[in-house]
């Protein structure tokens, strides 16, 4: 378990870069383009890729869509493409290191979510670290000021969707492997795209086909290693870890966008943080 905790550590770090490469450019073509036609193309490449794989080989298609839980499958990818759509809504309207201050709760979520879901144990201390993680989004939020709006709230509920697909994640790497839940979170991330999408269509500049697809790639890369590190390591262990994305995207948010990093979202970033640590190192 040793070795496998240390790959997961390591699958989740690199997961972490790659999805905040993923945010930063999803932001820089969202200011330009329509969100839901971006995530349509997006959803639509990650389909493609992982169906292209499954038909290398005669009989693979078939066995990776082989599921005894689809019902579970096509949840998470419902949950997954709702969590992309409106976190990069929001990096539009709050920016890069807003958005990622307020998502870093999800972690927190996913903690107190894995004793019923997921069966593990979760104990008094690690409640009141959760207590304190969310005093830190109140800090952050800062809910007597003027400037609280609907909009503010969005991370909130993007936390909530990817946390709920990270412990149905975690859930359905019990029975099924990570290419299956992989091909079945893009494969259902697709349909629904494909049906809400075009709707919302407009052309794509030739000269930003080249950042769509370094997009893809990078989330390509990010999701495939988070649906590993969770097929060989516990949900509740990783997820201090996961707060690496929030360094990641406030260094592309602060050098290239110029997002503000205010004292209120600094210091309920930290108790965020450290109240995930804290929950990564007590046993109960």
């Amino acid at each position: 378990m040793i070795s496998n905790y240390g790959k997961g550590i390591t699958f989740i770090l690199f997961a972490t870069f790659f999805l905040a490469v993923m945010d930063g450019l999803s932001r820089h073509l969202a200011q330009n383009y329509n969100v839901l036609v971006i995530n349509m193309i997006r959803a639509w490449f990650f389909a493609f890729i992982v169906i292209g794989l499954a038909l290398r080989r005669k009989g693979r298609l078939r066995e990776v869509l082989s599921t005894p839980q689809p019902l579970l499958q096509v949840t998470r990818g419902i949950l997954l493409i709702t969590a992309i759509c409106s976190g990069v809504y929001s990096f539009t309207k709050l920016g890069l290191v807003l958005t990622h201050s307020l998502m870093a709760c999800y972690p927190l979520i996913v903690v107190s979510l894995s004793g019923p879901i997921l069966n593990e144990k979760v104990g008094r201390s690690k409640w009141l670290a959760v207590l304190a993680g969310f005093s830190g989004v109140l800090i952050i939020l800062n809910p007597f000021s003027i400037n609280l709006t609907f909009t503010s709230l969005i991370p909130i509920l993007t936390a909530i969707s990817f946390s709920l697909y990270t412990i149905l994640t975690r859930k359905a790497s019990k029975k099924d492997g990570a290419e299956t839940s992989f091909f079945w979170a893009s494969l259902i991330s697709g349909a629904v795209m494909s049906i809400i999408g075009p709707f919302y269509y407009e052309p794509i500049f030739f000269s930003d086909w080249d950042l769509l697809f370094f997009l893809c790639c990078a989330g390509i890369a990010g999701h495939f290693l988070l649906t590993k590190a969770y097929e060989i390591a516990e949900a509740s262990s990783l997820q201090p870890y996961t707060y690496f994305q929030l360094l990641f995207a406030s260094i592309i948010g602060v050098a290239i966008f110029e997002d503000t990093l205010s004292i209120s979202i600094f210091a309920g970033g930290i108790i965020i943080i450290l109240s995930g640590i804290f929950v990564s190192w007590k046993k109960e």
